[in-house]
């Protein structure tokens, strides 16, 4: 990638030579670069602190500090910044030197201009994807972030507290409920939270592959072991050795496959598949399923002491009709995503798109609320959302779905009970417990907080802690 595919990059050269510097600055912008220039140490510095740069050209030998002094300073305080050295004296060690303390090439005067071009752009290719890898980080920070699981629900606000308790240990993790809630996205942020991140995450589907195929997805075989093998492959134990792996439908795994994982889990070593050298791999595990494992284990479907290996901690996602109040947020969340992605003027929606969301039963859940959201945005030529946007099966929904079809008959004062302890428990979450701020955000005084508090056992230390 050079400069002609970019916006042109800004190249600072420092020599104490003026004509040498003179020169240099020239033929650089005359090949349309941008250029700044210094002629000591402590210029140089100045100027990097002024001015955007992606490339240094230095000597070695300069009055207040040397090429190499400037060299140990960028890395430290601009590492992302490629340097070239470039010196009249030069020789293999100090050749050697500069390449070890991190600069990109070394050059010999009198520089060529040939060479001097073809050095720079290798060195600026070689910046922009430093550059682009700095903007992918940033870009898994944004998705996988604990920003990225949204929620007021307490459930919600229990799993936020849940992953950043387990994200940075080993245990292995398994993650429930139905299709759709947002299992694989938890495995991601935990993965990205822990301090495995810049290690491998790779997610598989063990419902998608036959058993054959599986085994030879997640240990890999030698050439040879099956009809098509013809080379050896590396299998998704071994890719994400130092990271974490992500089985997403665990209870498909047929009953030998379960023995195969068992095995993996307890001594953290397999087999290839036609192959008798024994791999050894250090990988965090997590699990997914969308049935009751625990159902399956006493049916006879799934072993029990695999179970207990991926069950040392328990997510359990609720469904999108279980925390209704989380719909608004959700919805506004996507419609920011798809205005970006679709290059959409849609800033948000009306009270009544609101309200049409509300009242939908959601049987595809968070996934199925973000296509509609998606498809809302498409068909949207001005800067709200409205019910003609959404769909015929969002619009017909009764008015009673959820109060009359969940509806069980008690006294009010008793109905009542399971929102009111919800909307305490969130505000004191959100107010970190305390009972002043969230008194005086619920518009109560203390006392009757308080009293609230020890009716629903939310002053308990063990509440504060989960």
């Amino acid at each position: 990638m050079t400069q002609q595919t970019k916006t042109p990059a800004n190249i600072l050269v420092v020599d104490d030579d003026k004509i040498i510097l003179d020169s240099l600055v020239e033929f650089l912008s005359l090949e349309g670069y941008i250029v700044v220039s210094a002629q000591s140490f402590t210029d140089a510095m100045r100027l990097l602190d002024a001015n955007p740069i992606d490339i240094v050209l230095s000597d070695i030998n300069m009055p207040g500090g040397n090429g190499f002094e400037l060299l140990a300073a960028l890395k430290k305080k601009h590492p992302e910044i490629g340097v070239i050295m470039m010196t009249g004296y030069g020789t293999i060690e100090s050749a050697v030197e500069a390449i070890k303390l991190g600069a990109h090439d070394y050059l010999t005067k009198p520089i060529h201009d040939d060479e001097l071009i073809l050095c720079v752009q290798r060195a600026i290719a070689q910046h922009f994807i430093v550059e682009e890898n700095q903007q992918l980080k940033k870009r898994l920070d944004q998705r996988y972030g604990l920003d990225a699981i949204m929620g007021h629900d307490h459930r919600m606000l229990r799993i936020f507290d849940l992953v950043e308790t387990i994200a940075d240990s080993k245990v292995s993790v398994l993650v429930q409920g139905p299709s759709g809630t947002g299992k694989s996205l938890i495995a991601g942020v935990i993965h990205q939270q822990s301090a495995r991140r810049d290690k491998p995450f790779i997610e598989v589907s063990c419902g998608s592959l036959p058993e054959t195929l599986l085994e030879s997805e997640l240990f890999g075989h030698a050439r040879g072991a099956f009809t098509g093998a013809v080379s050896n492959k590396i299998g998704k134990f071994k890719a994400a050795d130092g990271g974490t792996l992500f089985l997403d439908e665990i209870s498909s795994a047929s009953p030998a496959m379960q023995v195969k994982l068992l095995r993996v889990l307890q001594s953290h070593q397999f087999e290839p598949v036609g192959s008798n050298k024994t791999e050894t791999v250090d990988v965090r595990l997590i699990v997914a399923t969308n049935v009751d494992l625990e159902q399956e284990v006493e049916a006879g479907r799934f072993r029990q002491d695999l179970y207990y290996r991926i069950n040392v901690v328990c997510i359990d996602m609720p469904k999108l009709c279980d925390r209704m109040a989380d719909v608004p947020l959700l919805a506004n969340h996507f419609i920011q995503n798809c205005a970006t992605e679709y290059n959409s003027k849609v800033t948000g929606l009306d009270d009544e798109v609101v309200q049409a969301l509300q009242r939908y039963n959601w049987p595809g859940n968070v996934r199925e609320l973000q296509n509609i959201i998606a498809r809302a945005v498409v068909l949207c030529q001005g800067t709200e959302l409205h019910v003609e946007h959404l769909p015929e099966k969002i619009l017909s929904t009764p008015h009673t779905n959820h109060s009359s079809a969940n509806y069980i008959p008690m006294p009010l004062k008793q109905a009542l009970e399971v929102p009111e302890k919800r909307i305490l428990e969130s505000a004191l979450r959100a107010n970190d417990w305390n009972r002043q701020a969230t008194a005086e955000q619920l518009d109560i005084n203390r006392t009757t907080l308080y009293k609230k508090m020890k009716r629903y056992g939310l002053d308990l230390p063990l509440m504060r802690a989960t």
